[in-house]
């Protein structure tokens, strides 16, 4: 959906949930920027039983002039609005009072837990509704930096939304965050925060750290919360990681709505984003960065008490992987049948063509950013899904063969590319070159029956997860060369070698 396509309705109210937070505000504001430049009669609500109090959003709402109001027995003008639009959360679910009107349209970045209607912009796996919003705005030609105002509140909108950024796992949400910090008001981003925690909240955190549950067998911490804001759980799980022999700290609270957790982890054996999204599988939505993580799951799709199924699902977790460190480990190649690589069309980018050499660069994808120095030989090659990884002529020249035109292929995120010296940016998708791979390459092959995290002999820091139905490889002439391939990539990639009998 695009915010255009509610342009011919004129009477529209949007409402947020139900005691809203930082993102729900900034995410109606932006949409209320919005329909106001298009000069349609505009509304901005929320509802339930209860005004914002807290201390952080009462100065968002003063110092950034939020055009919202409080209406708990709203009607509507004198007639039912054209359109209605529910932000940050869907029209249906129990956190917001329902309002009627002639036409609904729902902007939320939430699992999905409610029937659609026609109108409707549903991305789980974004950070913050305000990234969506934005990306929806930023869609239409429009620059919500024209409004300082207007930046900071979606700005602090994902900073509170992902734990002050450090639950932010997909790149466009890294994105918004680049476009907006040249314009933010940042002495009011460190003023709301460090209004953040209440005496009450302050004694919230007491009491959780308190009544921990530690499990020896593979070291963490489970702490329940009452329910309170979700920043109040990174304070928890940060301040409790710190505790000797704890690997890694789940942190929660159970609420009518949602039930929202926090993780952390200082063991390269563990990643946050990974557990986050391993636990809220199903059940709500979860990502991060390898050390700081989070998630909610919605009670409507919980068959069991939360608290017993977040305990369950550490558990599982823990106990699901087998651990390999390949530089130490030889795989048993006797039953793995062997395969080449098929002839693939991928893409290229000569990065020198870009920048000049010597230029520091960061390349931004959906498996996080990567920094490197361009040298006169560095290439991007870009994979059949948008995946990117940096190699050289060299590589290029001994397995590709080059197609002589664009290398187009539609993915979920389109990669780009960052001078972080001067901050201009490419989409590196309007520069792939079509290549066609020569195959030929033998591997051994089978698929897993158990899931495994393999820290490579190129990098001993890092996990590559495999999951069961996933395809463990080696090398036929490197059998320390072992990694990971996914199951659904695979026959795209592989085909058996026929032996002779």
């Amino acid at each position: 959906m695009r915010l255009s396509d509610l342009l011919p309705f004129n009477n529209i109210v949007i409402q947020c949930h139900d005691n809203p937070d930082a993102d729900a505000l900034a995410s109606g504001m932006a949409l209320h920027w919005y329909f106001a430049k298009q000069g349609k009669q505009v509304r901005f609500i929320y509802r339930g039983n209860n005004k914002v109090q807290k201390s952080n959003l009462v100065i968002m709402l003063t110092e950034l002039s939020i055009p919202v109001s409080y209406e708990p027995g709203f009607d509507g003008f004198d007639e039912e609005p054209d359109l209605l639009i529910t932000v940050d959360c869907q029209y249906g679910q129990r956190n917001v009072t329902q309002t009627k009107a002639k036409n609904i349209a729902i902007i939320d970045h939430h699992q999905l837990t409610v029937a659609l209607p026609e109108l409707a912009e549903i991305r789980s796996n974004i950070g913050s509704c305000a990234t969506v919003v934005w990306d929806l705005i930023r869609s239409e030609g429009l620059d919500v930096c024209e409004d300082k105002n207007l930046a900071t509140a979606l700005y602090y909108g994902l900073y509170s939304d992902t734990n002050r950024l450090s639950e932010v796992s997909h790149p466009l949400d890294r994105d918004m965050i680049d476009s907006l910090n040249p314009g933010i008001q940042r002495s009011l981003i460190t003023k709301m925060s460090n209004a953040n925690i209440s005496l009450s909240e302050l004694k919230i955190t007491g009491k959780a750290i308190l009544d921990f549950e530690f499990f020896e067998d593979h070291n963490y911490l489970i702490l329940q919360a009452e329910p309170c804001d979700p920043n109040i759980l990174g304070v928890i799980s940060d301040f409790s990681l710190e505790t000797d022999k704890v690997d890694v700290c789940l942190a929660y609270f159970v609420s009518q709505y949602e039930i929202k957790f926090s993780v952390r982890s200082c063991t390269k054996e563990v990643h946050a984003n990974e557990l986050a999204a391993f636990l809220a599988d199903g059940l709500g939505g979860g990502g991060g960065h390898i050390l700081k993580a989070g998630g909610s799951l919605r009670p409507e799709k919980l068959d069991k008490d939360p608290s017993e199924l977040l305990k369950e699902r550490m558990k599982e977790y823990f106990d699901m992987f087998t651990i390999l460190y390949t530089k130490d480990t030889v795989l048993d190649t006797s039953s793995m049948p062997l395969y080449e690589k098929l002839p693939q069309e991928v893409g290229i980018v000569r990065l020198a063509d870009l920048f000049p050499a010597k230029t520091q660069i960061e390349i931004r994808t959906l498996e996080g950013d990567v920094v490197i120095t361009v040298e006169d030989d560095s290439y991007l090659m870009v994979g059949i899904e948008g995946e990117v990884y940096p190699t050289s002529e060299e590589k290029i020249r001994s397995r590709y063969s080059e197609l002589h035109r664009p290398y187009s292929r539609k993915v979920e995120y389109s990669p780009s590319i960052k001078n972080l010296a001067t901050g201009q940016r490419i989409d590196v998708m309007q520069y792939a070159q079509a290549v066609v791979s020569s195959g030929g390459g033998l591997i051994y092959a089978k698929p897993l029956d158990r899931s495994v995290k393999i820290f490579t002999q190129w990098d001993e820091e890092k996990y590559y997860l495999g999951n069961v139905g996933d395809y463990i490889a080696v090398r036929e002439e490197d059998e320390h060369d072992i990694y990971i391939i996914k199951k659904h990539l695979f026959p795209l990639l592989y085909k058996q070698v026929e032996t002779v009998s």
